[in-house]
Formats: C-alpha cells, sequence, structure tokens
C-alpha cells in the first residue's frame, strides 16, 4: 500500500465555505469545504483530483476531524493518503492491524487472522479517580503458553497513556522477539503507531487542528521500541469475559490501590 505526501493550505473563507489547495511535488489542485454541511466540490480537473476522488474516504476523515474554530486562511498541513486504502477494514475492530517495520520501512495493513506462532502481550490499565493513582498490567504468552506477569504503579493520571505504558513495557521485555501480538481493548494504542503517527511526524507532531500531539516522548519511545519488528495490534472488547483481558483489569486495579 503506497503512502502519497501531500500539502493543504486553507486559500481563503467564502460564505462559509473554505477553498483548499492541496498539492504536491508535481502538481496542485483545489476544492471548496463546509465545514458544517460537511460537502466537498472540487474545483479542477486533473490527476491530483482523480487520486483525491479515488481516496475521498481518507480525505473526508482528516476534513471531518478537524474542528470547525481550526479553519482559517492561512492554516497549513501536511498528510499522507494510502493508495486504495480500505479504511472500512482499518475501522473495523475485528480485524488485525499490522505493523511492519522489520526493514525499517514503515508498513501497515489489515488482516483478518493473525500469524499462529507469535508472542503474545495482554495489557491493561486502571486510573481510580477517588484515590488519583494509577496502574497497568500485562501477561506475556510465550510460544509454549506459558505466561509472565507483570504489573506496575505509575505516577501519571490519563488512562490513555497508562494503555499506552503498558504496551511499551511489554515491548520492553520481548526486546529480543521479532513477532509480538499486542491484545488492548485500548484504540489509543491500537491506531496511534499504525496510522496516526506518521501524519504527526509530518507536520512537527501537530495535529489537524493545529494542537500538539500528547505524550509525544512516549509515542517516540514506542516507535523506537517497534524498530525491527512485525507487530499485530489486536483489540478486544473492556469487560468482555475474555479471559486475559479480564486478568489484566484485575491485576491493575489491584496495584492502583495499593
Amino acid at each position: 500500500m503506497n503512502m502519497h505526501i501531500f500539502m493543504m493550505e486553507i486559500i481563503e473563507e467564502i460564505a462559509g465555505k473554505y477553498r483548499i489547495r492541496i498539492s504536491n511535488s508535481e502538481s496542485f489542485t483545489e476544492l471548496f469545504f463546509n465545514p458544517i454541511t460537511k460537502q466537498i466540490e472540487f474545483l479542477r480537473k486533473n490527476n491530483l483530483t482523480r487520486f483525491l476522488q479515488e481516496n475521498e474516504y481518507q480525505l473526508r476523515k482528516m476534513l471531518h476531524n478537524k474542528k470547525h474554530n481550526t479553519f482559517y486562511k492561512g492554516f497549513r498541513l501536511k498528510f499522507v493518503l494510502r493508495d486504495k486504502k480500505d479504511v472500512a477494514e482499518f475501522n473495523d475492530r475485528s480485524k488485525i492491524v499490522v505493523l511492519d517495520n522489520r526493514q525499517n520501512q514503515y508498513q501497515s495493513y489489515v488482516v483478518s487472522e493473525g500469524q499462529k506462532n507469535i508472542y503474545k502481550i495482554y495489557t491493561d490499565g486502571s486510573f481510580q479517580e477517588k484515590s488519583r493513582q494509577g496502574a497497568f498490567a500485562l501477561i506475556i504468552k510465550d510460544l509454549k503458553d506459558a505466561y509472565y506477569f507483570h504489573t506496575e504503579k505509575v505516577e501519571c493520571q490519563n488512562s490513555n497513556l497508562i494503555e499506552l505504558l503498558a504496551a511499551m513495557r511489554g515491548l520492553e521485555r520481548l526486546s529480543k522477539i521479532e513477532k509480538i501480538r499486542i491484545i488492548t481493548d485500548s484504540q489509543y494504542v491500537r491506531k496511534g503507531l499504525t496510522e496516526w503517527i506518521v501524519n504527526w511526524k509530518l507536520n512537527d507532531w501537530y495535529t489537524v487542528n493545529g494542537e500538539k500531539v500528547k505524550h509525544i516522548d512516549y509515542w517516540k519511545r514506542f516507535e523506537q521500541l517497534s524498530q525491527h519488528k512485525y507487530i499485530e495490534f489486536q483489540w478486544v472488547k473492556g469487560h468482555s469475559n475474555h479471559f486475559e483481558n479480564t486478568l489484566c483489569d484485575l491485576y491493575a486495579k489491584e496495584t492502583a490501590k495499593r
């Protein structure tokens, strides 16, 4: 799946619509976008326009996620579109998202079933609002189905970051293992490294809304830990009687209460 880099710039506002120029190293096109009605109107006919129309779902997702009050003349953003990316597949929580970083070439894609002979890291985090205490737990399952447990209390008071720390600690413990599956109930963890981080890095760690990405140093470390590895990200619904996820949830809560 080839990735293509573009620059978008908001040129002007006309009656609630924003004229946006999108360019690459070879060409440019323009469109009108209305943040209220979500209507897109392409203003030029060329190869770049055809490419954007073929991948309009990805373009729309970016524009739809941008807050209304962050549209203004002069706003600039770099972004990536993946040629013929099946967005529905990536959004299907029953599917496994793969990050293959073994050749230092960022590759992410979706599979229905993961590899059978693979180390597994089950993670969960807990933040207790009353005590303002947080912790995470992880279970590592090796190729012989043996379990290894780890729990850790943390100072941070952010649930997303706690979930991220759990996945990072699991990768640190399996630093010499090439193929790993991370099983998590966090979409923040599942999507961050496989989809979002590419655009964050292109924009010096700013989001589509012009805001600084949260927990940058941790995401940089997470990406570093993924180098030379094949990682599958499997999402499970929290509190759904999934055996290992339930264990991690219980261990994390108990550790946070200590």
